[in-house]
């Protein structure tokens, strides 16, 4: 049987920190289900483009519709092998969200895989589970990382880079899929 690997997603979560994790961990014979708080499955949630074009921060552009396949009230860690947290803006407002908070908090609990990106840092320090940890993420999201005890790492040289501390594996952003990716399939084998 296939490991399950849930995603906590949202509006305008970045298309490719969602698509593309999700198309490698099919790729390797995980079973994916995404969720999203207010929503069910079937529903979608819109997704966005963040890219460098060249400013002072990302653009964003519209994404895709990204279809839900699961319901956050009624889904189980205990069936779940491991857990991602895309980026993009979503994480901004899911961190407020009690349910999402406790899910993360059950899977750093029970010491499963957890694979954050980007902005998805926002949601591990806001559930409290970065507290003497080290984390990766989008440079802008450093301060949250720190002001929650945890130590920000910064990317290696780049963006493609991925930083693992015993069950969390994080990434500054989507160029750094091929690292991080594989980091957290590692630790999923392990599991």
């Amino acid at each position: 049987m296939a490991q399950k690997i849930l995603f906590i997603v949202g509006d305008f979560v970045e298309d490719y920190e969602v698509m593309v994790p999700w198309q490698i961990l099919l790729m390797v014979n995980r079973d994916c289900v995404a969720v999203c708080p207010g929503k069910k499955s079937g529903d979608f949630v819109q997704t966005a483009i963040h890219d460098f074009d060249g400013y002072q921060t990302y653009s964003e552009k519209p994404g895709h519709r990204f279809t839900l396949n699961g319901d956050l009230e009624s889904i189980q860690v205990a069936d779940f092998a491991g857990l991602v947290i895309p980026g993009g803006r979503a994480p901004e407002y899911l961190r407020l969200n009690e349910r999402v908070l406790e899910v993360v908090r059950a899977f750093f609990a029970a010491n499963k895989p957890v694979a954050s990106i980007c902005h998805g840092p926002q949601i591990l320090a806001a559930a409290g589970v970065l507290s003497g940890r080290q984390c990766s993420c989008y440079p802008a999201v450093r301060y949250e990382v720190t002001q929650s005890g945890g130590a920000y790492i910064a990317p290696a040289a780049g963006m493609d880079s991925a930083h693992v501390e015993g069950n969390l594996v994080t990434a500054p952003a989507w160029p750094a899929h091929p690292a991080w990716m594989r980091a957290f399939i590692e630790l999923l084998d392990k599991s």
